[in-house]
């Protein structure tokens, strides 16, 4: 389900090309998941914010400074789109984009997954040393600014907009960053 959402979002997924995938019977599913494809979704997007914790958690935990580890996620991300030819983003953001105001479970599950991944770059940041205020403030500006250059790129067929944006947000912040060691 979860390279499902990443491919064509909440409603361009199939229940019937779901289960030929899973090669499962469709009397299955609605014995695993009674609330249909909707629980389906809610138990990848759970699954998702998993994943990214896990993976997030042994980046952060490989590079002390916080910014290495961003730079790196970064690097990975543009060889997984070029890999995908482009046709796999973040399941979180299509799952959201292809979302309906009607969507409310949905909505409430997405949004609590992407806080799940605010709270712990906020975290590390926080971790490395920066002021708790300007941990938030960086790990918001480092996922909005993934997730709209990831877009973005996706829809280019290019790498370009997500290279130029961490390029230049990275620029930005390393220097920040060393005024503010030179200050404390």
């Amino acid at each position: 389900m979860q390279r499902s959402l990443q491919r064509n979002g909440l409603h361009g997924t199939g229940l019937t090309r779901l289960l030929s995938q899973a090669k499962a019977p469709k009397g299955s599913l609605y014995h695993h998941f009674p609330g249909g494809k909707e629980e389906l979704a809610l138990a990848a997007i759970a699954q998702t914010a998993d994943q990214l914790e896990r993976f997030f958690g042994r980046l952060f935990a490989e590079h002390a400074d916080p910014l290495d580890a961003v730079a790196h996620w970064i690097e990975s991300a543009l060889r997984r789109m070029q890999a995908s030819e482009f046709s796999l983003g973040c399941p979180l953001a299509a799952a959201a984009l292809d979302s309906s105001p009607d969507d409310l479970d949905l909505r409430l599950a997405i949004n609590h997954s992407f806080e799940r991944v605010h709270r712990q770059f906020a975290a590390h940041i926080s971790a490395a040393g920066y002021p708790a205020d300007y941990s938030e403030d960086l790990a918001a500006l480092l996922f909005s600014s993934y997730e709209g250059a990831l877009i973005m790129a996706r829809v280019a067929g290019d790498t370009l907009p997500l290279e130029r944006a961490f390029r230049a947000l990275l620029g930005q912040l390393r220097l920040q960053q060393k005024v503010f060691q030179h200050e404390h």
